[in-house]
């Protein structure tokens, strides 16, 4: 979730004539943020409304429902956030060895480390709704992240997206190859076509059909990611513009569809709605990129916002175990399921998830992002022990 894509860093919102400089595009770690939010909000939904996929909360609630399209957001935006930098530079990855070595970096300590935390609080406190007591086979498909190619019990609601976005990283490099020899439009089309066919023959070939276990779909989100990224860095006389109003034009249409047709439907179309959806996030990150709308920027990367971005990722990682504990063995005993309910397990779990996340982040996130290798981080904290011994 990433997501937990990297890439992105700090600089100021510049004006709509001026390219973007070099570092953090202003809003994107706001999004990145909201949406982890979002997530934690969706599970505590889940846990206070029985029938999901049926919509049984207030009407309201009713967006609580749809915590996937967060995910959706994620993707794009890690390809998107990937792709900045080769956008720059020729679509360059940098080095298959190094973009590799960058990104498990990145991305396994703290899924690992958060993989323990649900696994210890899976056996000695309450598994995850529907799942059984996680086994050997768990510890060994979650922990190569191959929970998507075969099933067993999940400690972790979710940690399903994070395999997925691990191996769009394997097909990241291929993305640009063929961007960069053929163009943007060609590989957005050919893995689009790939997919829609995946999609259109499943339910009649089962050898495709177990593809769908890949949410192949988001081969798409991702690609149009790395589209938008390259739009961010045109000068603005080629721009599609107005890429705000582009953006609410191609999801005013996906919204429309999805309160007229109901949850049941949607959730139950979610590969046909995710690639109707992905173009207006696509868009929406285009435009963010680019300072526009310029309120709308100037909120995502308020303080409070823009640290919840800094440690999303180990929001997103930590905070599925501590809502279920606190529904199951804290709230469930004393309320039945219902608006209050929600309204008790959001309030306690909200807050606990926040402060577990950005401390989680403290160990195993941002040292992480601060020092690029074993010798890097081993020197960091020697030198802290060192001021620490001397301070004391």
């Amino acid at each position: 979730m990433e997501s937990s894509a990297e890439g992105v860093l700090n600089a100021k919102v510049l004006p709509p004539s001026t390219p973007p400089a070099r570092g953090r595009l202003a809003g994107l770690d706001g999004i990145r943020g909201l949406a982890a939010l979002f997530v934690v909000l969706h599970h505590c939904w889940l846990m206070s409304f029985s029938g999901f996929p049926s919509d049984t909360g207030p009407w309201w609630l009713s967006p609580l429902v749809y915590g996937h399209f967060a995910v959706v957001v994620f993707i794009v935006l890690s390809g998107f956030s990937l792709a900045v930098s080769p956008a720059r530079n020729d679509w360059q990855v940098g080095g298959l060895r190094r973009f590799a070595r960058r990104r498990a970096w990145r991305i396994l300590p703290p899924y690992w480390a958060a993989l323990v935390f649900s696994l210890a609080i899976a056996w000695t406190l309450v598994p995850q709704p529907g799942e059984g007591v996680p086994t050997g086979k768990t510890v060994v498909l979650y922990g190569l992240l191959l929970q998507d190619i075969a099933g067993s019990p999940s400690p972790n609601g979710a940690f399903w997206s994070i395999a997925v976005e691990a191996q769009l990283y394997i097909v990241f490099p291929l993305m640009l190859l063929v961007l960069r020899r053929a163009g943007a439009i060609v590989m957005l089309g050919l893995v689009t076509a790939v997919v829609v066919a995946i999609g259109l023959l499943a339910s009649g070939v089962a050898v495709v059909d177990a593809l769908m276990r890949l949410t192949p779909q988001f081969a798409v989100l991702f690609a149009i990611g790395i589209v938008a990224a390259g739009v961010v860095n045109r000068p603005e006389r080629r721009r599609p513009a107005p890429l705000p109003w582009l953006a609410l034009l191609f999801a005013l249409p996906v919204v429309a569809l999805i309160a007229v047709r109901g949850s049941a439907w949607t959730v139950d179309h979610f590969f046909w709605i995710d690639l109707a959806i992905g173009p207006a996030v696509g868009f929406l990150l285009a435009a963010v990129a680019t300072g526009r709308p310029s309120v709308l920027v100037r909120v995502l990367d308020t303080r409070p916002i823009r640290s919840l971005g800094s440690f999303s990722y180990s929001l997103y990682l930590t905070h599925a175990p501590i809502v279920v504990v606190l529904s199951t063995m804290v709230v469930s005993p004393h309320m039945s399921p219902g608006l209050g309910k929600f309204l008790v397990t959001a309030a306690l779990a909200v807050p606990l998830s926040l402060v577990v996340g950005r401390l989680f982040a403290a160990v195993f996130e941002i040292p992480f992002q601060r020092h690029r290798s074993w010798n890097g981080l081993r020197a960091a904290m020697s030198a802290r022990l060192s001021r620490t011994a001397t301070a004391g």
